[in-house]
């Protein structure tokens, strides 16, 4: 028997590659010779890096960069296996975690970080970067990410503007000419799993700007600031980013990668499976499990147990999941592809203790679920 293992990561608890080795344990105590494949899974969101780095035997870059206040921060990034392709998490270095609630100010914070982060990875080799760009403490349409390669934004006077997306309202002019020579030649993808607009009702500021520390009438400025970053962009790059869907992820990062870098905007469970070749892991087995730390009806929304699941079905495979939790409303994931679902926990207890024994905890729900599989292989039905 040959089980393709594909969790998620269980957040502040087990990486995705932990809870994989425990799902293995468990299986081995009732099927001792089954063929176990580990295939560390993410959705492009936090710990997407840590799960492609254990997918493809890939290492950690830690790098001193610019954080979204000016700061100095140690982030990181990952490169894979093959030494060519890295991947970035927005969020290591322009985060919000990274900025204390009492000085969240979208107004002025910066993606100069994250376009460091982007420069030393070329710097490694890297010739292609999966970038994930969730979890931004910033509204700056990526004009942070462009500056810190080479590009000049600049007002009627032709000063450089400051960082941070209240800047934008005076933007006059883009120069490309300094930009890094090195991008023409880098592939790059984005992990993007929401269609928002840049501008707009539906736009960056107004959907995810309160949630950065914006204020009603920063709202209005930010999104006035967005929306003349859009139009410089198309009069001096020839790119229309204003109704692209996905442009005003992280603050409009969606649309300063598309602008600037030429990115491509793809689902970021799609970008991992992809990376980490599961189609071809799954050709020939006969079960997967998959997981997270929680099942609800949000699941099949672009999260990684779903996409991991419809991966599983073009090759009619039954799908597992094991999550530290299963809400009322996660019935719904049977009609994704998902063919049972086992939870953690036994009895009820207190999220401290679940995160404490989460290895053990999963090790023990394989069990179980490897002890139904071999009762139904048992039963005649």
């Amino acid at each position: 028997m040959k089980v393709v293992v594909a969790p998620d990561s269980y957040k502040g608890s087990l990486t995705a590659l932990e809870v994989a080795t425990a799902i293995e344990a468990g299986l081995r105590r009732i099927f001792p010779a089954a063929e176990v494949v580990k295939v560390p899974m993410a959705d492009g969101g936090e710990g997407t890096v840590q799960s492609l780095v254990d997918a493809t035997g890939g290492r950690i870059v830690r790098v001193p960069v610019t954080g979204p206040l000016g700061e100095k921060v140690e982030a990181f990034y990952g490169i894979l296996g093959d030494g060519k392709t890295a991947v970035i998490e927005m969020a290591a270095a322009s985060g919000l975690p990274l900025v204390p609630k009492d000085k969240r100010d979208p107004r002025v914070t910066t993606t100069y970080g994250t376009g460091e982060l982007i420069r030393s990875a070329l710097d490694r080799g890297c010739r292609k970067l999966l970038i994930g760009i969730g979890g931004s403490a910033t509204n700056d349409g990526g004009a942070g990410v462009a500056q810190a390669l080479g590009a000049r934004l600049v007002d009627q006077d032709g000063r450089d503007l400051p960082w941070g997306g209240a800047a934008l309202i005076r933007l006059a002019g883009i120069e490309t000419t300094g930009l890094d020579p090195r991008l023409a030649e880098t592939e790059i993808v984005a992990a993007c799993d929401v269609d928002n607009p840049l501008f707009g009702p539906r736009g960056a500021a107004a959907v995810y700007g309160p949630q950065k520390g914006a204020t009603p009438a920063m709202v209005g400025e930010l999104d006035g600031g967005l929306r003349r970053y859009a139009e410089v962009v198309r009069r001096d790059l020839g790119v229309e980013i204003a109704d692209l869907p996905g442009a005003g992820a992280a603050g409009g990062l969606g649309g300063g990668l598309v602008a600037f870098l030429h990115a491509r905007l793809r689902p970021g469970v799609e970008i991992v499976i992809e990376a980490t070749d599961l189609a071809g892991k799954l050709r020939d087995a006969d079960l997967v499990i998959t997981g997270e730390g929680g099942i609800d009806r949000q699941t099949i929304y672009g999260k990684a147990p779903i996409g991991v699941a419809h991966a599983a079905k073009r090759f009619g495979l039954p799908v597992v999941v094991i999550a530290g939790s299963v809400a009322d409303d996660a019935d719904v994931v049977y009609d994704h592809g998902i063919d049972a679902l086992e939870s953690l926990v036994k009895r009820p207890m207190a999220l401290e203790e679940a995160v404490a024994n989460a290895a053990v905890f999963v090790s023990s729900a394989a069990e179980r679920v490897a002890r139904l599989l071999r009762l139904g292989g048992l039963m005649k039905l």
